[in-house]
């Protein structure tokens, strides 16, 4: 383990025994992991006696310019503001994120984040271990009924109403009357930002066609560039010109698609004009940023409490981006149109479908 650095490539198995000699452990395991390929980066973090953060990436890690990165911009914004110290791990396949989440709460953070729907139950059976610890998870799955932890907060987007805003945006700039929506994983999380996608296209254009597809059932959809390009390059040869994608990493192959065939592409989780300056019509933010940061600063601060917290375009969890950068396509009568819905929505006279 290297602190405010990352490991990546664990053996699974070795969680057992941790309890009596974690330190040793995760010295023979880091040398593993960087005889196999699966390597270790120092990362800077705040010196001194500060407030100590853990914090576990979902699957595809740090630089898929969406999810993960956003969930990290949150922790620097941490270390920057509140001058916390942290310290993370990347979890390669996904399959060891229990023993990460577990080495940090035996170690000194005080906090400790999981990043993705994945963590649900890993995160619930550790935070029940370590009542001691504090605990969040970014898009926790949760159930009418279910008990969460009082150690636990689980972070929850309405992304179904940022969805249906860039359907909205997707629908009146579309040329052909055809859209895309690729989507990583199909699990009802996905659903909520397909099912908004397609609502949002069709409220200002009954007549269009959406094509939906997804690039598999496993955690490894999220990060398939190759796939992501097939499936949009199919969506095009359909007749798509605007793709929006819910994909990890696996849309920056929908945007290399975009790119060679002169179409648009909306982006997720975070602004990924970057990708594609150019076919980059908008993309549907997702606060993650703020929902790490404001958890860290909470617990922090000593008014952290357990339970879900769920935010929307009411609360600004979730929106669509619009600047210079993509005022030639957004243009005032189709923001005007676009903000009248968003109104409605968040007055609740228009209520946005979750799943299928």
């Amino acid at each position: 383990m290297v602190r405010g650095g990352r490991v990546s490539g664990w053996a699974t198995g070795w969680a057992t025994g941790w309890r009596t000699g974690w330190v040793a452990c995760a010295a023979v395991f880091l040398v593993i992991g960087v005889l196999t390929g699966g390597g270790c980066t120092k990362k800077e973090a705040a010196k001194g006696d500060t407030y100590p953060v853990g914090l576990v990436f979902d699957v595809g890690g740090i630089g898929d310019k969406s999810f993960n990165d956003a969930a990290y911009a949150g922790l620097l914004r941490a270390r920057d503001q509140l001058g916390i110290r942290f310290e993370y791990f990347e979890p390669g396949e996904g399959t060891d994120r229990e023993a990460a989440l577990r080495l940090l709460a035996s170690g000194s953070s005080k906090i400790i984040l999981g990043v993705g729907f994945l963590f649900t139950d890993d995160i619930e059976t550790v935070a029940r271990e370590y009542p001691e610890k504090l605990f969040a998870c970014v898009d926790y799955t949760w159930t009418e009924g279910k008990q969460v932890p009082a150690n636990l907060v689980g972070l929850k987007f309405r992304e179904e109403e940022g969805s249906f805003l860039v359907g909205a945006i997707a629908g009146l700039v579309s040329q052909s009357g055809t859209v895309g929506f690729v989507g990583g994983m199909d699990i009802p999380l996905i659903h909520k930002f397909e099912a908004g996608y397609h609502a949002g296209v069709l409220s200002v254009r009954p007549d269009a066609k959406v094509i939906i597809s997804y690039a598999g059932v496993t955690g490894d959809a999220f990060k398939n560039p190759a796939k992501g390009k097939e499936l949009a390059l199919a969506q095009i040869d359909a007749g798509a010109d605007v793709i929006f994608h819910a994909s990890g990493s696996t849309g920056l192959g929908v945007f290399e698609a975009v790119r060679a065939r002169n179409k648009l592409a909306i982006g997720v989780d975070s602004d990924q004009s970057a990708v594609a300056p150019d076919h980059c019509l908008t993309s549907m933010v997702k606060q993650v940023d703020v929902a790490v940061f404001d958890a860290i600063s909470r617990a922090r601060d000593g008014t952290f409490a357990g339970g879900i917290l769920s935010e929307g375009l009411k609360e600004g969890g979730v929106d669509y981006v619009f600047n210079e950068g993509n005022a030639r396509w957004i243009t005032p009568p189709i923001r005007a149109r676009v903000e009248a819905l968003r109104k409605e929505i968040v007055e609740g006279r228009v209520t946005v479908s979750s799943g299928r």
